[in-house]
C-alpha cells in the first residue's frame, strides 16, 4: 500500500484508504456502515486494519444496532465492559463513554475514565481484539484520540533491547484509582482483575510482535516477574516512552458522523483530557470484539491472577 494517496484496495474494490499518518492510522471511504457489506468489502476493512492498527470513518449514520451489526462482521461482540451495569436499554453490548455520567460520578465532566495511554481492559486474561467507537455528542473544539503503533514502536527498538523485553511479563491490574467514588467501585473491590502478560506479544493474525505494555493498567504495580518494583518501574517508564513517541502516533478529530476502530493487540490510544474544563459534553459509544489470550515470543501464554475471561457473542 502506498502512504502517499488514497488509492483502492484491490482492482474491484470501491474502498479508498486514505493513510494519515506515517505509521498508525488511515481514513477509509466509499463504505456505508448502515448497511449490508459484502464479504469482500469486509476483508477489505480488515486488511487495512491490521496494516495501519487504527482505521477511520466519517459521515457515518448509525445507531446502537447497526454499531452492534458491524462490528459482528468482525468476531464475537462482548458486552459493554467488566464493569459496566447501565448500558444503553437492550443494547448490554454498547459502552457509553460520556461525560455527563462522569460528572454525577466525579463532580466534575471528564474525557474519559482513564485519561493516559492504555490499551482497552488488558487486565483481562483475553483483553479484546478490536474496539469500534462512534460519536454522538462532541464538544465543538477539543477531545480528540490519539492512538500508537504498537508494532513500529517494538521493531524500532535496539536488537538488544528487543531479545531482552521479548522473555519479559508484566502484571496488569483494573485499578481501584479509575473507579474510586463512582458506582463501579464496588464491582472492581468484589470482582478484581489481574494478569500476567508478555511484555512483547505475537499478533495471531500478522504474527508481528508489538510492546504490549498499558499504563493505565500496570501504573499500580509497576510488577515485572522476576523483577523488584523499582527496577520494574524504570523499564516500564522507558518503554512507555519509546511506545508514546509522537512518530508512532495519530491524532484523530471526531466529527459527527465519526466511527474509529483499532486493533487492540497492536495500538494504545489516549482520550486527550483538554475537554472536560470547558463545560461541553462529549459523548462516543463503544462496542468491543472478544479477544484471544495473548501469547509471547517463545509461545508462553498469559497467566490470570483474578478474574474471569470475558467471552462474546
Amino acid at each position: 500500500m502506498t502512504t502517499t494517496e488514497a488509492h483502492k484496495v484491490s482492482s474491484e474494490s470501491t474502498i479508498l484508504v486514505q493513510p494519515l499518518a506515517g505509521y498508525t492510522g488511515a481514513e477509509i471511504s466509499g463504505v456505508d456502515l448502515a448497511q449490508e457489506l459484502s464479504d469482500r468489502t469486509v476483508a477489505e476493512i480488515r486488511q487495512a486494519l491490521l496494516t495501519w492498527k487504527v482505521v477511520f470513518f466519517r459521515d457515518q449514520s448509525i445507531g446502537h444496532a447497526e454499531q452492534v451489526a458491524f462490528a459482528r462482521r468482525f468476531g464475537k461482540v462482548t458486552p459493554a465492559h467488566p464493569y459496566e451495569d447501565k448500558p444503553p436499554e437492550g443494547f448490554p453490548e454498547i459502552f457509553p463513554i460520556d461525560s455527563r455520567r462522569y460528572a454525577e460520578q466525579y463532580g466534575r465532566k471528564r474525557t474519559s475514565y482513564d485519561s493516559s495511554w492504555h490499551t482497552d481492559v488488558t487486565a483481562l486474561i483475553n483483553p479484546p481484539a478490536f474496539s469500534l467507537l462512534r460519536a454522538h455528542i462532541l464538544p465543538p473544539y477539543g477531545g480528540d484520540t490519539a492512538w500508537t503503533n504498537l508494532v513500529a514502536a517494538y521493531e524500532n527498538l535496539p536488537a538488544s533491547v528487543r531479545e531482552f523485553v521479548d522473555g519479559l511479563d508484566a502484571e496488569h491490574t483494573f485499578e481501584q484509582r479509575a473507579a474510586r467514588g463512582g458506582s463501579r467501585a464496588e464491582s472492581v473491590e468484589r470482582k478484581p482483575l489481574r494478569t500476567f502478560h508478555p511484555v512483547v506479544r505475537v499478533h495471531p493474525e500478522t504474527g508481528e510482535r508489538a510492546l504490549y505494555v498499558s499504563p493505565g493498567f500496570t501504573r499500580a504495580l509497576k510488577n515485572i516477574r522476576g523483577l523488584g518494583p523499582r527496577l520494574s518501574s524504570h523499564i516500564l517508564d522507558a518503554l512507555w516512552e519509546e511506545a508514546t513517541r509522537t512518530e508512532y502516533t495519530v491524532r484523530f478529530r471526531w466529527q459527527p458522523g465519526s466511527v474509529a476502530f483499532w486493533d487492540n493487540r497492536a495500538t494504545a490510544h489516549l482520550a486527550i483530557p483538554d475537554a472536560g474544563h470547558l463545560g461541553h459534553d462529549r459523548v462516543l459509544y463503544r462496542v468491543t470484539i472478544e479477544g484471544d489470550v495473548p501469547k509471547g515470543v517463545d509461545g508462553r501464554a498469559s497467566e490470570s491472577v483474578e478474574g474471569d475471561p470475558f467471552y462474546g457473542s
